[in-house]
């Protein structure tokens, strides 16, 4: 809609309609300015980002980057929400996940989210990190089952669980259709955790006993956190859960379910990453893909895919941990906005331990303040329509089905898990990322990027012990730098002191300050102290600064054209002063007594990791 003036006259007459050739052209002249010389779609191409599953984000999207039609909300192929109007009447739902073995801190702590924002509940039963079954009467005291959904997480003790669930409704009085919420039924997921082979047979058997008197149960769950906590990138996590869901289908039908109440039985649960762009395509392409799923098994009307969003495990770091507050608001926000019908917020200090009453707070408030403050779920599908997004929704649903129909050319999931090709497809994809990691490629803030080293560590309870996992590895993005980080703590543990580096800042502030920023950066990243006093050195200064840093290593931190006329001059007299290894911020190069060059793009961890071992920290 064109606004008006009162005169009539347009407030965009005077102004030309832009077209993309002239941006592009404005592209080449800063590419020049830059030292390269292209022209046309590779200069365009130069501003682009492969991000994972060889997915290319452009500098700019028009309307000729189409995408197929995403239809209306509520309509196959659901690509915009599974419902005609989204989460505009009551917003997603806050289910907020427990895990204790006690049973009366649990109960506690469900009234207290329940009393509190939390609309309903995802328990942990059995094993040897969640309620005793004998314990789930007493863990719900007070919670109205019939007000506040609840899934159960009960693994191997499925049998057990359902059925003490039953039994609470049944001496509750609850009427069948009261009870809502899911059994969490999921073998696939199991196998995938556990390693051990994959049995139907119990989860089939509940769907059924769901199917003909609970309207308000799911009896199954498809889980894909095993694929996303393994290292897999969003495309796998999309193809792993689409063969599962398919193969749960082939099993209820086989059962004697019709393919409507095999599809009613089924809810989805997928990882948010801060990344809140690709966790709206990756819902969105989910749906898109589920719906067409359902219209070959012959029931369209049925393809509304249910969706469970959780914060991603992966992306938490347990130094800093306060950041993580960010990074599941980021990822909340995704999943809201890509239509989630429930959203986990997982605690800031998830990878700590036990999270306390506090940081179960925030995580319940940072759903609350989207909904209420930020009024996200007023809007049905609002990123719709636009070009990135429908782009990259198509592209991700293109990418996932590719792996969807390897997996299926293996065999189907449970075959492709036996067989360990999933296994190798994600650890593929985790080793690329790590080495992304490890060169801060992909940047941790508070961890590879801006450390603090003097932080306080924050201190939780710890986790009860999971079971022994046979299964997909676990993996964090902070690890590789976590492992360097110890080895820092422990020498300052062992000595009272942390590892040192000097910086020979050569010339004044405003030559060295950009490279000196950076060294330290890099250095705090791996829990090596950066000295930087005095704030300038020379040649004539440098070895005496050196010896009253106690430093056993150097960086030279300055600009190109003085490296040229000191570096070597600088190097020589830190060996001189007993440098045992002499660093040099800045593109490698040839300059006699520099070891080593730090730089964009090199690999941290292994210069990080190389400098403890020579310092002799363990």
């Amino acid at each position: 809609m064109t606004v008006q003036p009162a005169d009539g006259l347009s407030l965009a007459a005077e102004f030309p309609d832009p077209a993309p050739e002239q941006w592009q052209s404005l592209v080449e002249g800063v590419l020049r300015k830059s030292g390269k010389d292209l022209t046309g779609s590779a200069a365009e191409e130069a501003l682009s980002t492969t991000v994972e599953d060889g997915l290319i984000t452009r500098p700019l999207y028009t309307a000729r980057d189409d995408a197929p039609d995403a239809g209306l909300p509520g309509f196959a192929p659901y690509t915009r929400g599974s419902t005609p109007q989204g989460g505009a009447e009551g917003g997603w739902g806050v289910r907020q996940r427990h895990a204790s073995t006690d049973p009366g801190k649990l109960n506690e702590a469900l009234l207290t989210d329940l009393e509190n924002g939390a609309t309903s509940l995802w328990l942990a039963v059995g094993g040897t990190d969640g309620v005793p079954v004998s314990g789930l009467a007493r863990a719900l005291a007070g919670v109205h089952l019939d007000l506040a959904p609840l899934v159960l997480d009960a693994g191997g003790e499925l049998d057990a669980a359902a059925a003490e669930l039953f039994r609470i409704q049944e001496e509750r009085g609850l009427a069948a259709d009261a009870l809502r919420g899911g059994l969490g039924a999921d073998p696939l997921g199991l196998a995938a955790r556990t390693g051990e082979d994959a049995d139907p047979t119990s989860a089939v058997r509940w769907a059924r006993h769901c199917a003909t008197g609970f309207p308000g149960l799911r009896a199954l769950t498809v889980d894909a956190l095993p694929y996303h906590e393994a290292g897999g990138s969003a495309a796998e996590e999309l193809g792993a859960s689409l063969a599962t869901g398919v193969a749960y289908l082939r099993a209820l039908t086989e059962a004697g379910l019709s393919a409507e109440e095999a599809l009613g039985q089924l809810e989805f649960r997928y990882a948010a990453t801060a990344d809140q762009f690709l966790t709206i395509a990756k819902l969105r392409a989910a749906r898109r893909l589920w719906a067409r799923v359902a219209e070959v098994c012959g029931a369209p009307g049925s393809g509304a895919q249910h969706q469970h969003a959780v914060t991603s495990p992966v992306m938490m770091t347990r130094r800093d941990p306060w950041v993580n507050m960010l990074r599941t608001t980021l990822a909340c926000l995704g999943a809201g906005v890509g239509g989630a019908e429930a959203v986990t917020v997982l605690p800031f200090d998830h990878a700590l331990g036990l999270p306390d009453a506090f940081a179960r707070r925030i995580a319940r408030n940072t759903s609350t303040i989207l909904l209420e403050e930020s009024h996200l779920a007023r809007v049905i599908d609002p990123a719709g329509g636009s070009w990135y997004v429908e782009r990259l929704t198509d592209e991700l649903a293109g990418s996932a089905w590719a792996f969807f129909q390897e997996i299926e050319r293996a065999g189907g999931q449970a075959a492709a898990l036996g067989s360990g090709m999933v296994a190798e497809r994600i650890a593929a994809t985790w080793a690329a990322r790590s080495k992304d990691l490890a060169r801060r490629k992909e940047p941790i803030t508070g961890v590879s990027e801006f450390p603090l080293l003097d932080e306080r560590p924050v201190e939780r309870a710890p986790l009860p012990r999971p079971a022994a996992r046979g299964g997909l590895p676990v993996v964090r993005r902070d690890e590789a730098f976590e492992a360097l980080r110890a080895r820092s703590d422990a020498r300052l543990a062992g000595s009272g002191s942390r590892p040192t580096v000097f910086l020979a800042a050569l010339g004044p502030a405003s030559v060295h300050t950009a490279r000196a920023s950076f060294a330290a950066n890099l250095f705090r990243a791996g829990g090596i102290e950066p000295v930087h006093e005095p704030v300038q050195v020379d040649a004539a200064t440098v070895a005496e600064a050196f010896a009253a840093s106690g430093s056993e290593v150097a960086c030279l931190c300055s600009s190109d054209a003085l490296y040229a006329e000191q570096a070597e001059e600088v190097a020589r007299a830190l060996v001189g002063a007993g440098a045992r290894r002499v660093y040099l911020a800045g593109r490698p190069g040839t300059y006699r007594g520099v070891d080593e060059y730090v730089h964009v793009g090199c690999d941290v961890v292994a210069v990080l990791s190389s400098l403890l071992d020579r310092m002799g920290v363990a």
